[in-house]
């Protein structure tokens, strides 16, 4: 026996196992936030190029574009959320 091992009396004693955690389950991401950051990422990528004088962009029509792009992406995420968590079985209360 070394010097670094602690003798057999000075253990601690083990922690009792549980089974539940509580930590609480991780939280997938929402659609809307993926949504409004990957409007606000476009913007930052189209205000880059159009100060970069690589192409001339109408400030109208690239809202108008990204609003359209932005609701359909929430709609269709929102839609497939609701068909993935309606699988659960239902309690019969209306």
């Amino acid at each position: 026996m070394s010097s670094f091992d602690p003798s057999p009396d000075t253990n601690p004693a083990p922690k009792p196992s549980t089974g539940a955690t509580d930590e609480p389950a991780e939280a997938p991401a929402r659609v809307g936030t993926i949504v409004w950051g990957l409007v606000i990422l476009a913007l930052a990528v189209l205000i880059v190029i159009s100060q970069l004088g690589i192409v001339v962009l109408n400030g109208t029509y690239v809202l108008i574009g990204l609003m359209i792009g932005a609701g359909a992406a929430l709609v269709i995420g929102g839609l497939l959320s609701a068909r993935k968590r309606d699988n659960s079985a239902t309690n019969g209360k209306s």
